[in-house]
């Protein structure tokens, strides 16, 4: 009897139970949430984003054609629906596991300075274990535009990030909400992502 307790015990542990009837991951409305373990809002997590002049992250106006899959914000603040997003924007996958990502921040940091009125960015830390390492680069690297974040990798989920073949990768996110294209690998320069947003957001800037 001993031995069948512990089987069953592992077995629980093993797929998560709960008492909860309701699905890991989804709200009482049906909407899922982002369902991973890892803490993205701490007090020292806060703190750190503060010291570093991170911005909140800001959810979009509804109706748009991403995925519906609310995310944290890292370090706190609002969690934002994917799916509430619309352009023209940019979503900028990262994680502080990630070398070309760190060498993109500074082009993508300038973007933002420039042109965040016309074509905001959002970035998600993307299957990252450690959110205090990542606002510990963000802040190395002079970051401020904000960041959701996705450590389980729950946006997998969906077809539209079903397949990420490269890390970073930047999303150009149209009026409609839809995705218009995919970078990945890195950009070295704003120019570069100006002569993007241009060519597949019809974007003047």
């Amino acid at each position: 009897m001993r031995l069948l307790a512990a089987l069953a015990a592992l077995v629980c542990l093993l797929t998560a139970c709960t008492g909860d009837s309701k699905p890991q991951g989804i709200t009482l409305d049906n909407r899922p949430v982002a369902a991973s373990k890892v803490d993205v809002d701490t007090p020292a997590l806060r703190e750190a984003k503060a010291a570093a002049g991170i911005a909140d992250c800001t959810p979009g106006r509804g109706g748009g054609e991403l995925p519906s899959l609310t995310l944290p914000c890292l370090g706190g603040g609002t969690a934002v629906d994917l799916a509430s997003l619309k352009g023209p924007m940019l979503l900028s996958f990262w994680g502080s596991w990630c070398g070309p990502c760190a060498e993109e921040m500074p082009a993508l940091q300038a973007f933002a300075d420039d042109y965040a009125d016309q074509v905001p960015l959002l970035a998600v830390d993307y299957q990252d274990q450690y959110p205090a390492s990542a606002l510990e680069q963000m802040q190395e690297r002079g970051v401020t535009y904000p960041s959701l974040a996705d450590p389980g990798g729950d946006v997998q989920q969906f077809d539209e990030f079903a397949k990420i073949p490269g890390m970073p990768m930047l999303v150009f996110v149209d009026a409609d909400g839809a995705i218009a294209h995919r970078e990945f690998g890195g950009l070295d320069s704003e120019a570069q992502i100006v002569d993007l947003v241009e060519e597949h957001l019809g974007v003047a800037l």
